[in-house]
């Protein structure tokens, strides 16, 4: 099997609008979690989110292009193009027709439906903008990614809600192994930010008014953000020759199924995943000396999550370091597990483990390292990143630094 590394990475989320702002964040443990800025805020009962502040489509995009890009979408290309940029690679000729895309999102164009549902319901207009459906669609993104690069190899959207970002990077890493493709452009995003998006899931009775506190005993739930993170998996031997820098090596993933309840999270099927991943990747549990967790600040999954991971990991889980990046950027749902990737990134290349933070109480049932509050220098030469989604699908990916 061929081997599979990281040569670009881009993003833009509430952290900063590239991967050097986002990384300098997360080392600084600083929150982009703030007041909701949006038509109809005043309506909602959830008021706080991990927004994309500044965010100025018309310098990236002409009024053309704009008319075809729902805000996930614009997030993606931007994120594409820094990725794509740092790798140095162009798909003129054959390079474009064995080199695809595959992309996360759990509602593609939310901005999209909100703003539309406005126009025909609240507006009574009888007419939309022709261009709706092709703005709105979960693989609009792919799409538009593969066709500003020439990107000619298998190109998909997968959407398994907060778990589609590193299903479709898991996906992304088989193509490039199996020598389906030689490049993959992958990762995710999600712009729900917007009265309906927000409304909906306030019906869930799982977000918090206040803040993000995954682990910490007095947490209250989840909190939503935008945005999107893109990485180019390539495999070993193309990059080496052609003198890449390499981010760091993608050795394993695996995928299961809780078959259980639609929301509620069960530590068999994410332990299962864990120890999938580590199997694939050929690692020991004493090899890995990071995990980015899924950490959604609600009760249920992180004490599922702490549970899983002490079982699979048993007496090296005291020795894991642990931490939710939510708690600064919010949960992007199909989102998430890419911008996630970065800090697992940064743990491998810079050696800096990035903080969970707004930690204020020990919690029992999470018994672990949660490298609380402050980031941490340390030197780990494998990490994991886990996604755990409703409809228990769980998605964990393994990354080793070369």
């Amino acid at each position: 099997m061929r081997r599979v590394v990281i040569t670009g990475a881009g993003t833009v989320n509430a952290l900063g609008h590239d991967v050097p702002s986002t990384c300098e964040a997360l080392r600084e443990g600083r929150c982009g979690i703030t007041e909701l800025d949006f038509r109809d805020v005043e309506r909602l009962a959830i008021r706080i989110g991990g927004q994309v502040r500044g965010w100025d489509p018309e310098a990236h995009f002409n009024r053309q292009q704009i008319a075809l890009y729902d805000k996930f979408t614009q997030f993606t290309l931007l994120a594409a193009r820094q990725a794509i940029g740092q790798s140095g690679l162009s798909f003129d000729g054959q390079l474009g027709v064995t080199s695809g895309v595959v992309l996360g999102t759990a509602a593609g164009g939310v901005n999209t439906w909100d703003e539309n549902y406005r126009t025909v319901y609240e507006e009574g207009k009888n007419r939309v903008h022709p261009f709706v459906v092709p703005k709105l669609m979960n693989n609009a993104a792919a799409s538009h990614v593969s066709m500003e690069w020439n990107l000619r190899g298998p190109s998909f959207t997968v959407a398994t809600a907060c778990a589609s970002s590193n299903h479709a990077m898991g996906q992304a890493f088989w193509l490039v192994r199996a020598g389906v493709a030689t490049v993959m452009v992958t990762g995710g995003s999600e712009s729900m930010l917007c009265f309906g998006g927000v409304k909906a899931w306030e019906g869930l009775r799982v977000m918090s008014k206040d803040a993000c506190r995954p682990f910490s005993a007095n947490r209250n739930g989840m909190v939503q953000g935008e945005g999107a993170a893109v990485f180019v998996f390539e495999e070993y031997e193309h990059a080496r020759r052609r003198g890449a820098e390499i981010l760091a090596e993608v050795v394993g993933f695996a995928m299961t199924a809780d078959a259980g309840d639609i929301v509620m999270p069960q530590a068999a099927g994410a332990e299962r995943a864990i120890t999938g991943a580590l199997r694939d990747a050929g690692l020991n549990p004493e090899d890995v000396g990071y995990i980015n967790a899924h950490g959604t600040g609600t009760a249920a999954n992180d004490k599922t999550e702490c549970a899983a991971v002490a079982h699979a990991f048993g007496h090296h889980a005291d020795r894991l370091m642990i931490s939710s990046t939510k708690s600064m950027h919010g949960h992007l749902i199909g989102g998430t597990g890419a911008v996630e990737l970065i800090a697992c990134i940064m743990a491998l290349k810079d050696g800096v483990i990035a903080p969970t933070i707004g930690y204020e109480e020990p919690d029992p049932e999470c018994a672990l390292d949660v490298v609380p509050n402050v980031a941490r220098e340390a030197k780990v030469g494998a990490v994991l990143s886990n996604a755990f989604a409703f409809g228990g699908l769980n998605a964990v990916i393994a990354l080793k630094r070369v």
